[in-house]
């Protein structure tokens, strides 16, 4: 279905081909899932199939894609449009109208399909995706999870015979991406349809693979191969592949059941060494403090360390935990310990708290009687399903929503109240699209800008920015930097202003396991430094990593609130795998598992 012929892509400019040595054949009628750290190509090699790689993008394309037969050299992106459907990974840059039921209806009336197929299969997707409440909505209201499926939809109405998607499932809740893979699966199984999908969040999609594509580094040949033979040699994989390494199964699981097969004579020496186990709740404000895999060589330590340097495999495959003092977390700590202008102390108090908060937007209660109080140190993971409130109780947080009920207090002030240069130093948003944060035509006038922003002294930012991105040059455009480059400067600009509390919106989305290795680091360091942390996420991994508490909303009501092992042990949809595999334990991390094995040898 998908032929690459020696196929290599340069971009103009660049000092080396961003894709090279692609010659192999995608199977029809078969999912497969494309790996690989961050910058190998992923996303240039699933614009080739498209036609948006040269086309759209530009560069020279060497080499040959054919899609059913067709040459996306000499056809157009719209010349494919009915062979080929793309999901890239900004959903907001996809759509065309405003209205949902218009959005799925758009592509078929591209292509001329009759009034009764269109109104069909409209109906079919929006309860495949579950989007039948929805569909009268305007795209904008949606939360970003809604817009992902929204977009997946109207990719899915023309029938095309293959599929193209860029991390589908990375602003969905758990619930709502096992919907969309198992929509997917039902495509290729009933439908022969080929769907070719580049994901970071391996945990959630490798078991549905059919094939895995795996673009080991930069320049490097590509791998084609069966999913289990190609996990036990990836640089990249998700938790239960760690855990078989570490446990030594053979053959290596990609299943949560297939895991669980496996795990009786662990959980038997985990059970015998429960005294040696290690707390997965760590008592505030030290950091939980991840041990190494055994099973796997530990890389040296990288200092300073950012988002886009090449990392361990997964979160527990690193050596120890760094402390402040070292790495790009001590770096950062000591930075916002400089004196500035204005009144920027340390963190002390409590830095957030709201009391009976209700939000009504359109005509609906989307918070409803919200008392969350957030300490010093504290890192919360709000979870919950989209639409659930997570990015509403931020923006109150940050000032942008003012509450329709109740109280909200930050540092003292009321966020909606209160003059933007002033809660500047008390609280700062990451949203869930860095670029958000980004409007100015290099990385050297965003700093001059958040500089005079912060009342900050002139160089603050770009020496934050010099800690996470030591190789990013000042005249480089923000939009030319990677998913992490784009995260790790909207951080650096927010932290310019040194707020107590810290805000971050899906702070992993497009970020490989490399790079959440590093954000892990950063935001420990600051937690331990005395920020507190408040992070919206699907995230459970990073949750199960980095959590002291876990907040669980639905309906816009908090319906779960406590220490990270107890809340989310006891949710099927948030556990992690590895609390998944090893129940009833309390183990959540494959560090932790390691560390219980390493202390009972010990003793």
């Amino acid at each position: 279905m998908i032929r690459f012929e020696q196929v290599s892509v340069t971009y103009e400019g660049a000092a080396g081909p961003s894709l090279q040595g692609v010659d192999l054949v995608i199977p029809e009628g078969e999912l497969t899932l494309l790996v690989g750290p961050s910058g190998v190509g992923k996303s240039t090699l699933l614009g080739t199939v498209s036609g948006l790689v040269p086309h759209f993008t530009g560069g020279t394309l060497r080499g040959r894609v054919t899609v059913a037969g067709r040459d996306t050299r000499t056809h157009k992106p719209r010349e494919l449009a009915d062979v080929v459907g793309t999901v890239g990974q900004d959903p907001l840059a996809h759509f065309v109208t405003d209205v949902v039921e218009d959005e799925l209806a758009y592509g078929m009336e591209s292509l001329g399909l009759p009034p009764a197929v269109m109104r069909r299969r409209v109906e079919e997707t929006l309860d495949l995706l579950g989007l039948n409440e929805l569909r009268d909505r305007p795209i904008a209201t949606l939360s970003g999870g809604q817009q992902q499926r929204v977009a997946i939809g109207s990719v899915l109405t023309p029938h095309p015979r293959v599929l193209v998607l860029d991390e589908p499932t990375s602003a969905l809740d758990p619930a709502a991406a096992e919907e969309v893979l198992a929509v997917l699966q039902r495509l290729v199984h009933d439908l022969g349809t080929t769907v070719l999908m580049a994901e970071h969040r391996l945990e959630r999609v490798v078991q549905y693979a059919d094939q895995v594509l795996l673009l080991p580094s930069p320049g490097a040949a590509p791998v084609l191969g069966p999913p289990a033979e190609i996990m036990a040699v990836s640089p990249v994989h998700p938790p239960v592949v760690s855990l078989g390494r570490l446990a030594g199964w053979s053959p290596l699981p990609l299943s949560i059941r297939d895991a669980r097969r496996l795990a009786a004579p662990l959980l038997t020496r985990l059970s015998a060494a429960a005294g040696a186990a290690v707390n997965p709740a760590p008592p505030l404000p030290e950091p939980t403090r991840g041990t190494a895999s055994r099973a796997l060589p530990r890389p040296a330590p990288q200092t300073p360390a950012r988002l886009d340097d090449p990392a361990p495999p997964a979160f527990e495959e690193r050596g120890p935990w760094r402390s402040p003092g070292g790495g790009a977390a001590g770096i950062v700590a000591r930075l916002l310990r400089r004196r500035t202008p204005g009144p920027t102390a340390t963190p002390a108090g409590a830095p957030a708290h709201t009391s009976g908060l209700g939000v009504r937007r359109d005509r609906k209660d989307v918070l409803r009687n919200i008392d969350l109080a957030v300490r010093p140190g504290e890192t919360i993971a709000l979870m919950g399903r989209n639409g659930a409130g997570k990015s509403t109780l931020l923006a109150a947080l940050v000032g942008t929503l003012a509450p329709t009920t109740g109280e909200v207090t930050v540092g003292g002030r009321t966020p909606h109240r209160t003059p933007p240069p002033e809660m500047v130093r008390r609280v700062g948003l990451v949203p869930q699209e860095p670029r958000d944060l980004l409007y100015a035509d290099t990385v050297a006038a965003e700093c001059t800008a958040a500089d005079s922003d912060a009342g900050a002294a002139p160089g603050t930012c770009r020496d934050l920015v010099s800690a996470l991105l030591p190789d990013v040059p000042d005249d480089i455009h923000p939009r030319d930097l990677s998913e992490g480059q784009r995260l790790a400067l909207a951080l650096a600009l927010v932290l310019t202003g040194r707020p107590a509390l810290l805000l971050l919106d899906e702070p992993t989305r497009g970020l490989d396991y490399a790079a959440k290795v590093r954000l892990i680091e950063i935001l420990r360091g600051l937690a331990a430094d005395g920020h507190a942390i408040v992070l919206a996420t699907h995230d459970v991994e990073l949750a199960a990593e980095l959590a002291h508490r876990v907040v669980i909303l639905a309906g816009g009501e908090v319906v779960a609130d406590g220490p990270t092992a107890e809340v989310v042990v006891s949710s099927p949809a948030f556990a992690p795998q590895v609390a998944k595999i090893l129940a009833p334990g309390h183990w959540l991390t494959v560090g932790q598992v390691a560390a219980a094995l390493d202390a009972a040898e010990a003793r």
